[in-house]
């Protein structure tokens, strides 16, 4: 069996001059990027370098919306309605599209940040307002999140392609929504746990939650946090163990 598969990495997230992830060099083994749009980091600057040095190493280029929250890193909740979600998550693929378009390439894809992409997971309606929003701005565009969501169901019933996302540097709940990074289990550290886990999730189709259960997966694209000071390494370590094991990295835009 054929397997093909892409890596992400959450990208362009500096601000000014706070420096955050080490993007020149995890662009190197990853096949898509999530690139922050300015509301929970990223700022026009860090944009513009962001999706220029993803043109020049061929990584297809997503954008990243989130909530307006830079103090927060947009990873607190925030009590906002559908209707203003929908308008945020336009407004920042705008703003990424057209660097994109500047530097003679495409918008591939969309994946909500944080608290956004958690809260979507289980909100039907906050899922469905950024689905809406998404279709609104291109139909095209392949929407990502976690399998089995809320925000998988709102996509297909928009009629958005829908990319199966699982996490390299993530533990899970039986539910197999992520454990909050609130508690001290929720990253995994182990780049030889990470890799073993990521194959199997794969090629078994399930990945071991926080309690020892398995959970059912699929898997499109797998992420690696670029703010994770591992995250290099866990990104070079997980292609090159796909790679010997006869799974093909490419973009989700050419296999979805």
């Amino acid at each position: 069996m054929k397997y093909r598969v892409d890596i992400n990495s959450d990208i362009g997230e500096s601000f000014g001059v706070y420096k955050i992830g080490m993007d020149e060099e995890i662009v190197k083994y990853i096949s898509s990027a999530n690139i922050a749009c300015g509301f929970h980091a990223g700022d026009p600057i860090v944009m513009a370098n962001t999706v220029e040095r993803c043109a020049k190493n061929k990584v297809a280029v997503g954008a990243h919306p989130g909530f307006p929250d830079l103090l927060g890193f947009g990873r607190r909740n925030i009590d906002v309605s559908p209707t203003d979600v929908k308008n945020y998550i336009i407004y920042q693929i705008g703003a990424l599209q057209a660097f994109a378009i500047s530097n003679g390439i495409k918008l591939q894809h969309v994946k909500a940040h944080g608290a956004l992409y958690n809260m979507a997971a289980t909100d039907e309606k906050l899922a469905i307002a950024i689905a809406e929003a998404i279709a609104s701005v291109n139909e095209n565009l392949i929407c990502v999140g976690m399998a089995n969501t809320a925000m998988q169901m709102a996509a297909e019933k928009v009629g958005l392609r829908f990319a199966c996302e699982v996490f390299a540097d993530r533990n899970i709940n039986p539910d197999g929504t992520l454990v909050s990074r609130k508690l001290p289990n929720a990253i995994i550290h182990d780049e030889e746990l990470a890799c073993r886990r990521v194959l199997r999730m794969i090629k078994e189709g399930v990945c071991e939650a926080i309690d020892g259960s398995l959970v059912k997966v699929k898997v499109d694209t797998i992420c690696v946090h670029g703010d994770n000071p591992q995250a290099v390494e866990f990104a070079k370590r997980i292609k090159k163990t796909l790679e010997e094991n006869g799974v093909e990295i490419i973009p989700i835009g050419e296999f979805l």
